[in-house]
């Protein structure tokens, strides 16, 4: 079995590929990045040289390199983890979301029906759902929940959803979609809330809030999104969307609170600045059909969840700093300058 992960150098596309090839020893990985500024090969090092493992930068978006990837390479699965995801970052250039979430998509999807492969997974995401009000905690997304979308990302993700359920209809192709909420752990780029509050709070930086801090996430952590997904690629049902909630839900202001206490800060670090536009208030996953139809349940507490995460980031300090100041970048050079 040969998989295929696009968006692998990044946060949860990295930790798929580790935990994949962890619980999967006898099958192959390949990875297809562009190495975009939350793309890290670092995140990459511990499997890097790995006989089961192959690395090539490509754009999802150009054709004619991802042909020639599918010609040469014959993937049996392909799981879609490339995506611009940074809300802030749809609302400031809207363009390029556009350009890798939904053709990006498009390309991948065409070049899986001119290959033929065994299941195609887009990793999709909870916001294409838009929000819920802080006063209905009884409300949850279901895989029946209307799409409606609040930034340029979740629309451009909510198109690539409506792609992939089209290439299905129309052409048979088989697919699968999953909604994930907020996730959080290990190689996590520090634009995020909780990376960028840990590496803020180590250094005693101002730790900003966006409005009061009240708005509403569920987080799940990273390696229970990708057991969820492991399940589902070989276990799900062609044509379906999955939710994959962690039922863990805090206030952006808990979230920071939380890792405060952890890292023996102070809560005078707590900087509320103006609140991003169209910031939605709660998301909140309600994950019933994932577990009743494959099994599937978070298993990871956010309590223990952002310890392990906090823990990691003490422990590998050098890769936060060389995300900070851009030195990530050179490693790809120095890995495949010569190959």
């Amino acid at each position: 079995m040969k998989i295929l992960v696009t968006g692998g150098a990044g946060f949860i596309g990295g930790n798929f590929i580790h935990y994949m090839m962890k619980y999967h020893e006898d099958y192959e990985f390949l990875c297809v990045d562009f190495l975009t500024y939350a793309g890290n090969m670092e995140t990459l090092e511990p499997v890097i040289n790995n006989s089961k493992f192959k690395f090539i930068k490509a754009d999802i978006a150009d054709r004619k390199s991802i042909y020639e990837i599918f010609r040469e390479e014959k993937p049996d699965i392909v799981v879609n983890f490339a995506a611009e995801s940074h809300v802030d970052r749809s609302i400031e250039e809207p363009e390029i979301f556009l350009k890798t979430n939904v053709m990006g998509t498009q390309v991948l999807l065409d070049a899986c029906k001119k290959f033929g492969i065994q299941r195609f997974h887009q990793v999709s995401t909870d916001e294409v759902y838009g929000d819920l009000p802080l006063d209905r905690s009884d409300l949850y997304f279901t895989e029946e929940t209307p799409l409606h979308t609040s930034s340029p990302y979740s629309a451009s993700k909510a198109s690539a959803d409506l792609l992939v359920q089209a290439y299905y209809r129309t052409f048979k192709l088989p697919v699968t979609i999953s909604r994930c909420s907020n996730n959080y752990g290990p190689y996590h780029f520090p634009e995020k809330l909780i990376p960028l509050m840990i590496a803020n709070a180590l250094k005693g930086k101002s730790l900003p809030v966006y409005g009061r801090g009240e708005n509403i996430r569920d987080w799940l952590y990273v390696e229970d999104h990708c057991r969820a997904i492991d399940v589902i690629i070989h276990e799900g049902t062609n044509g379906e969307v999955y939710n994959i909630g962690g039922h863990n839900e805090r206030t952006n202001l808990e979230v920071v609170k939380t890792i405060i206490r952890e890292l023996d800060a102070s809560e005078d670090l707590i900087t509320f600045v103006a609140d991003r536009a169209g910031h939605d208030l709660r998301y909140a996953i309600d994950p019933t059909k994932i577990h009743n139809e494959l099994g599937w349940l978070p298993t990871t507490t956010f309590d223990d969840g952002i310890k392990k995460t906090i823990q990691w980031y003490l422990e590998n300090k050098q890769w936060l700093e060389n995300i900070i100041s851009g030195e990530d970048q050179q490693y790809y050079e120095k890995m495949y300058s010569n190959k």
